[in-house]
């Protein structure tokens, strides 16, 4: 089957108005602003932000429609075979920097990519993910997060979950930090095994799957107590998430290449941050936990839940 990239279009806007009043449930603050912009090559999208809320720093959730003559280099050094086709690329992509330390940031995306060459059938995929980002981590958490995870992948095969937990954890890693950026979750690209159809359901999946995998944490943790030390170690880690960002995501690199809106690629961009000169935590602190038990792949759904749920906060 032809894939019909109206149908995926109308998917992804829908989940843009369900994701951002979602959040807006959860903060019950602060709204998001949508701002619709057009690109001169072809295309655009709205990019919805919500900023200073009660529960969310900084949240942006963007809808891109673009088109090209000829794919970008960041999409043809894995797929040589598809440089100088044209190209339609669609997706909704999502950071949520949280204002409480003990809150995670997260992030999502799922995309559609259409490669044309007259003469030839289009060559079409799918792509997206989830990953989380904690600082101080719980548990209790973590597991719910691969649990939700797994729930998601299983209708589709027992092999999806740790074919994709395995690509994130390689995926959001940062060979100079020798760290992954947070706890994982899914990543998969290049998706059209078993027709149009199938792979579109999986990517549906993942989609509507995000909210019942990140809501129950900012419930859980978006009141715990916090003060100075959680915040400023909250900003030099949000560094971590800038310098993946810019150095090896090919999402930023795709925007970018193909001139997109600069204001919609950098919307995962952290309101503040800060950068500490050779900074190492203090043994035993939570500081160190982080390092010492989250920061490289782990089997999470192995770990026998009990962990660090009743760490009191702080200590």
């Amino acid at each position: 089957m032809l894939p019909d990239a109206s149908v995926v279009k109308a998917f992804l806007l829908e989940l843009q108005t369900q994701i951002c009043d979602g959040l807006e449930v959860l903060d019950a603050e602060a709204k998001f602003v949508a701002d619709s912009w057009t690109r001169a090559e072809g295309g655009g999208g709205t990019s919805k932000v919500l900023t200073g809320g009660a529960v969310f720093e900084q949240a942006g959730v963007n809808f891109s429609h673009v088109t090209g003559a000829a794919m970008p280099a960041s999409a043809t050094a894995h797929r040589p075979e598809l440089a100088g086709r044209s190209f339609e690329a669609m997706g909704v992509s999502l950071v949520i920097h949280p204002k409480n330390p003990y809150v995670p940031t997260t992030h999502a995306n799922v995309r559609f990519f259409i490669a044309h060459k007259e003469g030839a059938d289009p060559v079409w995929w799918f792509g997206g993910g989830f990953d989380l980002t904690p600082y101080y981590p719980f548990e209790e958490d973590v597991l719910h997060w691969h649990r939700t995870a797994k729930d998601i992948c299983d209708p589709f095969g027992e092999e999806v979950y740790p074919k994709y937990k395995q690509w994130c954890d390689e995926y959001f890693f940062l060979p100079h930090r020798n760290e992954t950026r947070g706890v994982g979750g899914l990543f998969f690209d290049d998706l059209n095994q078993g027709g149009f159809d199938a792979s579109f359901d999986f990517t549906r999946a993942v989609g509507n799957g995000f909210l019942s995998a990140y809501a129950p944490i900012v419930k859980r943790r978006q009141d715990t107590a916090y003060g100075e030390r959680e915040r400023e170690f909250q900003l030099y880690r949000r560094g971590r998430y800038v310098e993946f960002n810019l150095v090896y995501d090919r999402g930023t690199l795709f925007g970018l290449q193909t001139g997109g809106r600069t204001e919609s690629i950098l919307m995962s961009m952290p309101p503040l941050v800060r950068w500490q000169y050779a900074y190492s935590p203090e043994a035993g602190s939570p500081e160190a936990e982080l390092y010492d038990k989250y920061l490289q792949p782990r089997d999470w759904l192995s770990v026998n839940p009990g962990g660090n749920e009743s760490r009191e906060p702080g200590l």
